[in-house]
C-alpha cells in the first residue's frame, strides 16, 4: 500500500454495533451506522524519513480507539466526521518495508451516522475519491536508525546515506493520538504522519536545532509557551546589547572630536553605524588614549605648581 487509505465500506461485525452504542447517546441500529476500515500508519520510511517501529503501532492501536476522524487536521467539532472503534496492528505476508524489515500497518475501523448531511462524504468514500489519510499524534522522542542517539543530538542526517544504510528516525514511544484526517497528500507513504515535537519537557537547544536543519516542527503548547520564553530573553539581550553599542558609539563621538576634529560629525556618525561592538571597541580604546594626550587628566582638586620648590602633594592643597 503506497498510502494510507480508506479500504472499503464493509459490514457491520456483530461486535461493532456494541462499540459504536458506547459511544452514541441512544441506542443505535445497523441501518443507522456507516462503517469503513481505514489504515492509519504503518512502519516504513515516510516523506519525512521517519517511521514508526513496531512497538509504536502497538502502543497507538490502544491510544487511537474513541478518537475522531476530520478533514486537514483541522480541530474544530463542526470538523468531526467519523469515530474509530477498534484498532490492530497487522502483518502484510510476504511485504517489506523500504529498509527490507517485515511490514506492519496499523488498521482501523471507523463509524459515522447516516445522515443526509454526509451522504456527500459517504459516496466519495465508497467511490474511492476520499482514500488517503493522515494521523495526528505525540512520541517521547525519535531516535537515529544509524546510531541509536537522539536524532539532533547526533552528526547524522535523515535522507542520507551512510555507509549504504539510510538514516531516518524511528519514532518511539507514542504517549498520544490525537485524531485522524482525510488529507490530499499524506507525509507517510503508508499512512502519512503529523507528528508533535517532543512529547515531554523538550529541551530549547533540541526545538533550535530542527529549526536550524531546516525540519519541520509541530510545536504543542507546552513547547509553544517555551519557545515564547527563549524568544523574550533574547529581545531583552538585544536591548541591552543596543545599549551597549550606543554607549560604545557616544565614546567613539567625543573622543573623535578631541583626536580628529577635522572630520564631521556626520560622517562620523555614518562611520559607526558600520561598525561592529567589537570594531567600536577598538575605535574607543584608541581614541581614548589619543584624547588623554590633547586633554590629560588632573585631579579635581588641582592646582597649578609655580615651581619646583614646592611641597609634595600640594597639588591637593586647597
Amino acid at each position: 500500500m503506497k498510502k494510507g487509505q480508506v479500504i472499503k465500506n464493509a459490514e457491520l461485525a456483530d461486535d461493532e454495533l456494541r462499540l459504536i452504542n458506547s459511544y452514541a447517546r441512544r441506542e443505535l441500529n445497523s441501518d443507522e451506522v456507516y462503517v469503513f476500515s481505514v489504515i492509519l500508519c504503518d512502519n516504513d520510511v515516510d516523506r519525512d524519513y521517519e517511521r514508526f517501529t513496531v512497538e509504536s503501532l502497538e502502543k497507538l492501536s490502544e491510544q487511537f480507539v474513541g478518537k475522531t476522524g476530520i478533514f486537514d487536521h483541522n480541530p474544530t467539532a463542526s470538523n468531526q466526521t467519523a469515530r474509530i472503534i477498534s484498532c490492530s496492528v497487522e502483518n502484510i505476508p510476504g511485504k517489506k518495508n523500504l529498509v527490507g524489515d517485515d511490514y506492519f500497518c496499523l488498521k482501523a475501523r471507523a463509524y459515522m451516522p447516516v445522515l443526509d448531511s454526509n451522504k456527500e462524504l459517504r459516496e466519495l468514500i465508497d467511490g474511492g475519491i476520499l482514500r488517503e489519510v493522515s494521523v495526528g499524534c505525540a512520541v517521547e522522542k525519535t531516535l537515529c536508525s544509524i546510531c541509536g542517539e537522539e536524532l539532533g543530538s547526533c552528526t547524522h542526517r535523515k535522507g542520507v546515506e551512510y555507509g549504504g544504510k539510510l538514516c531516518f528516525g524511528e519514532l518511539c514511544d507514542p504517549y498520544d493520538a490525537y485524531e485522524f484526517s482525510f488529507v490530499a497528500v499524506p507525509a507517510q507513504k503508508g499512512a502519512g504522519v503529523v507528528k508533535a515535537f517532543s512529547g515531554k519537557d523538550k529541551p530549547m537547544s533540541d526545538i533550535i536545532k530542527s529549526i536550524e536543519n531546516s525540519e519541520a516542527v509541530t510545536l504543542t503548547k507546552k513547547d509553544s509557551e517555551q519557545l515564547k520564553e527563549y524568544i523574550e530573553g533574547l529581545k531583552k539581550q538585544a536591548a541591552d546589547g543596543m545599549i551597549y553599542r550606543n554607549s560604545l558609539v557616544a565614546e567613539v563621538m567625543k573622543f573623535s572630536a578631541i583626536v580628529q576634529p577635522e572630520i564631521s560629525r556626520e560622517t562620523m556618525e555614518s562611520v559607526t553605524k558600520a561598525l561592529s561592538v567589537e570594531q567600536l571597541k577598538e575605535f574607543s580604546s584608541v581614541y581614548r588614549k589619543k584624547a588623554e594626550k590633547f586633554l590629560p587628566p588632573k585631579p579635581q582638586l588641582y592646582v597649578e605648581k609655580k615651581d619646583n620648590k614646592s611641597d609634595s602633594n600640594t597639588e591637593f592643597k586647597i
